[in-house]
């Protein structure tokens, strides 16, 4: 769950129902099921490709009850964002993964890409010469980052990071999906971010400044999501139920 309750579950950014609209794909650049992305044809797996994970290990201390989740959005605008400039010839597919559990990785704010090994050092690169991050860093705020051995492809398939549970054609097409809610989300934290208000220099004024970013992203899904994501995903699909745990089938 996303918002100030992330206990025991891992997901991904603004919930299953926040996203499906996205199918219009923010992030590429044709429909129809062609050529999306620049990955190929849709849910064809390059060769030379792969997915790969900068995940971000996020201090929260053990007195705290919940986790800062406004350093995830700080992450994604101020650090990830300038890279996706950057490189978005060199990138694929992408998509943000949020999580926070009292667990071994705890709280973890990923950037998952697809793109072949010699561009995936090019953004590892990019990454790491981030001055926001080297601020964070010092400051504590980000105990690690955890970036794949790019020696070798793990994760070559189209399918390789989606659920396994799921039908294998909705895990080839679901990394097309979550790019785009991805984008959504991130553009949203852009807009609100860049409406002139005074920018932040220090850590501790990051994270009150994306403090503030966060509730206006989250008053944004709770007020207009139902409309703008639930029902317009509902009416892409044809209007037919969903099947939602412990629920019967159910129409937005």
């Amino acid at each position: 769950m996303i918002g100030l309750k992330l206990r025991r579950a891992s997901i991904s950014i603004l919930s299953l129902a926040a996203a499906l609209v996205i199918l219009a794909m923010g992030g590429c650049t044709s429909i129809g099921g062609v050529k999306l992305g620049g990955a190929g044809e849709a849910g064809m797996a390059r060769t030379d490709a792969g997915w790969w994970y900068a995940s971000f290990r996020i201090d929260w201390p053990q007195d705290e009850e919940d986790p800062s989740l406004d350093t995830d959005l700080l992450i994604a605008h101020r650090i990830i964002s300038p890279v996706l400039n950057q490189h978005k010839k060199e990138i694929l597919l992408w998509r943000f993964h949020r999580r926070a559990a009292r667990d071994e990785a705890g709280h973890r704010f990923s950037f998952i890409f697809y793109s072949t090994a010699a561009n995936a050092r090019k953004i590892y690169a990019a990454i790491n010469s981030s001055d926001v991050l080297k601020q964070l860093e010092a400051e504590g705020v980000i105990l690690r980052v955890i970036l794949d051995n790019t020696n070798t492809i793990a994760r070559p398939g189209m399918e390789a990071t989606s659920d396994k549970n799921w039908s294998l054609p909705l895990q080839k097409a679901w990394p097309y999906f979550i790019m785009g809610v991805s984008q959504t989300w991130l553009d949203l934290i852009s807009q609100y971010a860049e409406d002139g208000r005074r920018k932040p220099l220090t850590p501790a004024e990051m994270r009150a400044f994306y403090r503030e970013i966060s509730q206006e992203v989250e008053a944004t899904w709770r007020k207009e999501g139902g409309h703008a994501f639930l029902h317009h995903l509902n009416a892409l699909f044809g209007y037919g139920p969903v099947n939602l745990p412990g629920k019967t089938e159910m129409r937005f």
